[in-house]
């Protein structure tokens, strides 16, 4: 595939993403009390809507101090995969499969950036009695770079024993994520997989005519 075509492809792939996530997020953000719980497919799948200072999957990082060095960190991070990427479109060694799985790791990574940098802005505080507005006259519930994170996919499988070790008494996958989680997740494992043959032996790429 021509380098114009793959990075048609990226940025298409990108923006669906990111929309997608961010339809997602705003939807639960305005419609649900923190903390409130909606069985989708029986016990398997939930939406429960909960808020994060941290890390994907809810996972926390310090207090003020940390939530500004992550926010930062991610952007560093995010901005140098842009940056590869681009240049491994360029140089002409982007083949569908590596374009795809960078992709998807930037429109995850992204996604939360995205809820970090202007959800405290945008929308009033979640709490188990009010569900959050949009540009509330009183101004947001955090400043720029401090809004959290907003989480809602739940899928407590089966519980573990309690006479499992360390893990009985909870859930085999008691995360509680949401949908650029997912993307950022299903990106690095497709890298680890498949590194060598999606970075090993690129596609040649095209002239960049269509």
């Amino acid at each position: 595939m021509s380098r114009k075509r793959l990075a048609i492809l990226s940025g298409c792939l990108i923006a669906f993403l990111l929309i997608v996530d961010q339809i997602i997020k705003i939807w639960v953000k305005t419609h649900f009390f923190l903390g409130e719980d909606v069985a989708v497919f029986g016990n398997w799948f939930h939406i429960h809507f909960i808020e994060n200072e941290g890390m994907a999957f809810g996972i926390s990082f310090g207090e003020q101090i940390g939530k500004f060095l992550l926010t930062f960190f991610r952007v560093v991070v995010v901005g140098f995969i842009i940056w590869y990427l681009v240049r491994h479109i360029r140089k002409g060694e982007g083949s569908v499969a590596s374009v795809v799985t960078l992709s998807l790791v930037i429109a995850g990574a992204l996604g939360n950036i995205i809820d970090c940098l202007f959800y405290g802005l945008v929308f009033s505080e979640s709490t188990v009695a009010a569900v959050a507005t949009a540009f509330p006259a009183d101004g947001g519930y955090a400043p720029f770079l401090f809004g959290r994170v907003v989480d809602m996919f739940y899928f407590p499988l089966f519980p573990i024993p309690e006479s499992f070790p360390v893990f009985g008494g909870s859930y085999f996958f008691p995360a509680i994520f949401n949908f650029a989680d997912s993307c950022v997740t299903v990106g690095v494992v497709l890298v680890i997989i498949f590194s060598k043959r999606i970075f090993g032996s690129s596609e040649p790429a095209g002239s960049d005519a269509a």
